[in-house]
C-alpha cells in the first residue's frame, strides 16, 4: 500500500511529500535519513522519494514493481495440449476466438515469449496496491511452536481486496484499447466480479455479470460492490439466456455452478459485436497476469535471505496459485532452486485429486473451446453448503500440465479443517483470510506441524490471495458449529464425467 507522510513545511523549502511504500506494519515508526531521499522538482514544490527504513523485518520485503508478466510455457520442454473447436474438435485458431476476447489477449494466450511488457497504463494502476508485502508470520509459527519459519504473499490490499485486479486491469486495458464498450463474466463468490467492475469503471467499459446464484443470495455485500462500481449483477441461472432457461426449467431451484454462469456470459458476448467476455482464472492469458505476484517474490525472498522449501496455494481454476508459483517453477527448472510445489484443494471439488485428465468443455453448456485439463465433468454442480469457494468443475489446462509433468503436487482438504485454520491464523496474524486461502493456510499449518515433530526448520512460503470480510457469513456458521464437511460423492463424479466428451 502507498502512504502519503506529510513533513512540515519549515524541514525542506517548498511543501514536501514523502512516501512510503510497504506493508502496513511499522507506519508509526518510520526513521528517514537524508542520504535515502531523492528529490524531484515538480510543479508546486519537490516530490521526496524516500526508501524507508522500518525497524520491523517486513521492510525487506520492499521491491519495485515488475515490469513484465512471465509465461511458463516458453520454459516447457513439453508443451500443453491446443484447445479444441467445440464443433470440430480440431486445434481452435485465433480468429475462433475473435468474438470472444480482444486481438492482444488471443494473442497472450497463444503467445510462446518467456516475458510479456506489462503497458503503462495498467502499472499506474497497480501503484494503488503493488507491491504487495511478503510477511514472515511469527505469530502463528509461536502458536504452533514449530521451527519451520512461515512467510505469505498477501494480495487482500487490492481495491477489490483479493488478487484477481492483477488480470482484470490488463483485461479491461486492452478491451477498451480496441474499442470494446461492453464486457461480460460469470462470478462465484465474488472475488473476480468485482475486480472486473473495478477494472471496468477505470477504462469506462460497461460490466455486466452472471454470478452463481446461491453466492448472490447469500454475498450480497460482494454484489453491492460490483453495482456500487457500476456493474449490472444478474443471479445464474437466469432467465435472460437460454443457457439459463434450459437450466431453470429442469431445475427451478438451481444453486448455480460457474460453469453455468460461465455459459450465460459466453453466450451474450457471441451474440453482441459491441461486446466482449473476460474470465477470472484458468486461461493462460490470465495465469500470465498474475504471474506479477511470484516475481515480485522471488526478489523478496531473496531481501529475506531465504530460498522456500514449499510453496503452497490454493486452487479452484488456479490463478492464484499460478501467480505465485510459476515464476519459481522457472528458477526450478534453471536448477537455481528445488523446492516442493503444492496446490491445495477442497474436498468438495477436487479437479486435481479425484478429476481425470481430458479435454472438457469450460462451462456447462458446451459454448467454449475443450480444454485439456483435469475435469470433474462440466455438469459437476458443488454442493451449495460448501462453503470454502473454490467451486469450478476443472482445473487451467496450464495447471493440469505442469502436474502432469511432476513439477508440483496437490492435496484436497475438508472445509472444517480449513476453518480451524482460518481462525488460528485471524487469531495471531490479524487478518481474516477469504475462504480460498483457507486451503493453504491448513495446509501450511500441517506442514508447521510436522516440522514441530521432526525439527526440521523448514522455510514455507504460501499463498494468502485475498481478505474475508465479506465472507464472514462463513465463518459465523463456523464459529456456531454448523458448518459440516461434505461427504464426498463418487457416485456424483461418476455421473459428471459420463458426459465428458471422447476426443481422440
Amino acid at each position: 500500500m502507498a502512504s502519503q507522510l506529510l513533513l512540515p513545511p519549515n524541514q525542506f523549502t517548498k511543501s514536501a511529500k514523502v512516501f512510503f511504500t510497504g506493508d502496513y506494519q511499522g507506519l508509526n515508526d518510520l526513521t528517514l535519513r537524508r542520504k535515502s531521499l531523492q528529490v524531484t522538482r515538480v510543479s508546486n514544490g519537490f516530490s521526496l522519494r524516500a526508501k524507508a527504513d522500518l525497524r520491523s523485518t517486513n521492510n525487506k520485503s520492499l521491491v519495485e514493481i515488475p515490469k513484465q508478466w512471465y509465461n511458463l510455457v516458453a520454459d516447457l520442454s513439453v508443451k500443453p495440449p491446443p484447445p479444441l473447436h467445440p464443433k470440430t474438435f480440431q486445434p481452435i485458431k485465433p480468429e475462433d476466438l475473435s468474438h470472444l476476447f480482444p486481438n492482444e489477449l488471443i494473442k497472450q494466450e497463444a503467445t510462446q515469449e518467456r516475458f510479456i511488457d506489462i503497458p503503462e497504463e495498467v502499472l499506474e494502476i497497480y501503484k494503488l496496491w503493488r507491491p504487495t508485502p511478503l510477511i514472515r508470520a511469527k505469530r502463528l509459527e509461536k502458536l504452533l511452536q514449530t521451527p519451520a519459519r512461515i512467510y505469505f504473499k498477501y494480495e487482500g490490499g487490492s481495491p477489490a481486496g483479493s488478487h484477481k485486479p492483477n488480470t482484470a486491469v490488463p483485461q479491461a486495458y486492452y478491451n477498451a484499447k480496441e474499442g470494446v464498450k461492453n464486457v461480460v463474466t460469470e462470478t462465484g463468490a465474488g472475488q473476480w466480479g468485482s475486480s472486473l467492475a473495478f477494472a471496468s469503471s477505470l477504462f469506462g467499459l460497461d460490466c455486466e455479470v452472471w454470478q452463481v446464484a446461491n453466492s448472490y443470495h447469500t454475498k450480497p455485500y460482494r454484489r453491492l460492490m460490483m453495482q456500487t462500481w457500476g456493474a449490472k449483477v444478474h443471479p445464474s441461472p437466469s432467465d435472460l439466456t437460454e443457457a439459463g432457461r434450459r437450466i431453470l426449467e429442469s431445475d427451478p431451484s438451481s444453486p448455480g455452478s460457474l460453469g453455468i454462469a460461465i455459459s450465460e456470459a459466453v453466450e451474450v458476448a457471441a451474440r453482441n459485436e459491441d461486446t466482449k467476455y473476460c474470465l477470472g482464472s484458468v486461461l493462460n492469458h490470465v495465469l500470465l497476469h498474475q504471474t506479477i505476484i511470484g516475481e515480485e517474490c522471488i526478489q523478496q525472498m531473496e531481501n529475506f535471505g531465504e530460498t522456500p522449501d514449499l510453496i503452497i496455494g490454493c486452487t479452484g481454476g488456479g490463478s492464484n496459485f499460478a501467480g505465485l508459483s510459476f515464476p519459481f517453477i522457472r528458477e526450478k527448472l534453471k536448477g537455481k532452486i528445488n523446492p516442493v510445489i503444492r496446490a491445495v484443494e477442497p474436498s468438495a471439488c477436487p479437479s486435481l485429486t479425484k478429476g481425470v485428465y481430458a479435454y472438457d468443455f469450460g462451462d456447462t453448456a458446451g459454448l467454449t473451446p475443450l480444454m485439456k485439463m483435469h475435469t470433474l465433468g462440466h455438469d459437476f454442480i458443488p454442493d451449495p453448503i460448501h462453503a470454502g469457494g473454490l467451486r469450478y468443475h476443472g482445473m487451467a489446462p496450464l495447471i493440469s500440465h505442469v502436474y502432469e509433468q511432476g513439477f508440483m503436487e496437490a492435496i484436497s482438504i475438508p472445509q472444517i479443517e480449513c476453518f480451524q485454520g482460518a481462525i488460528q491464523f485471524a487469531r495471531t496474524e490479524g487478518i481474516i483470510p477469504a475462504p480460498e486461502p483457507t486451503h493453504a493456510i491448513a495446509a501450511t499449518i500441517r506442514e508447521a506441524l510436522r516440522c514441530k515433530e521432526t525439527g526440521e526448520a523448514k522455510v514455507i512460503l504460501m499463498a494468502m490471495c485475498g481478505h474475508g470480510h465479506f465472507d464472514l457469513a462463513s465463518y459465523d456458521k463456523y464459529l456456531k458449529g454448523e458448518l459440516i464437511d461434505l461427504s464426498f460423492s463418487e457416485e456424483k463424479i461418476r455421473e459428471s464425467l459420463s458426459n465428458v466428451p471422447h476426443v481422440v
